[in-house]
């Protein structure tokens, strides 16, 4: 298989990145086509869709094997689960699926058509493997069980000091806020005292977690080049 597009979004690093697709409404991803497939009649009537599906490679897991059984997030990171019962990077295959928002289609000069995306999981640079669209008369299930992940998401009230990251724009804001309120730290951490560190939209975020309270420490923006 080849890859048809990649994406850029505002994770360039794994650490922060949400663990399902939509629960960062905010986090928004440009996925550009590779040059044999930058061909506007590929896109024809995709327009139409609000959402798609992803079909994408755990770009970062690839070399990194797989095992039986993980340790899935929603349970704490202590509970082993076969690993088709998760949706774990660490696959026989390292193939991902996410179903985005399609904001828009653009056909770009140099890129060809460009799709803007939202609500994305995806790791900055991501390689998508093919893009298929959200069809709610077959893909939704609404009565469909939901096994061990009915675990409902308890979020981390998140406090951004007014006087730290300026000149980011509020859109921003708000995705970063959405982002650490689904607390990325690895589950089996939970040390007031310490500070971690995230990659976020050319940012880097300092903070640090008490109880349900995150609190942002420092936000320095990365300068390029």
């Amino acid at each position: 298989m080849h890859p048809v597009a990649r994406v850029s979004t505002c994770y360039p690093d794994k650490f922060g990145v949400p663990r399902q697709s939509g629960l960062v409404p905010g986090a928004r991803a440009r996925l550009v086509f590779e040059p044999p497939f930058r061909h506007p009649d590929a896109v024809r009537g995709l327009e139409g869709f609000s959402h798609l599906w992803l079909i994408w490679v755990f770009s970062e897991s690839v070399n990194e094997g797989w095992s039986p059984t993980v340790r899935p997030p929603r349970l704490g990171g202590n509970v082993r689960m076969g690993v088709f019962a998760t949706r774990a990077p660490f696959r026989p295959n390292p193939i991902g699926l996410s179903a985005v928002r399609l904001e828009k289609v653009e056909l770009h000069p140099q890129d060809g058509p460009v799709l803007h995306l939202s609500g994305v999981d995806l790791v900055d640079g991501t390689p998508i493997l093919d893009i298929k669209p959200y069809v709610p008369l077959a893909d939704c299930i609404p009565e469909a069980s939901e096994g061990f992940t009915a675990v409902p998401y308890e979020r981390l009230d998140v406090e951004i000091p007014a006087a730290l990251g300026c000149t980011m724009t509020p859109e921003e804001r708000k995705a970063l806020a959405d982002t650490l309120a689904l607390d990325p730290r690895p589950q089996y951490q939970d040390d007031p005292e310490r500070v971690y560190g995230l990659l976020f939209s050319g940012w880097e975020v300092k903070f640090r977690v008490e109880g349900s309270r995150l609190l942002v420490l420092a936000l320095h923006e990365i300068k390029a080049g």
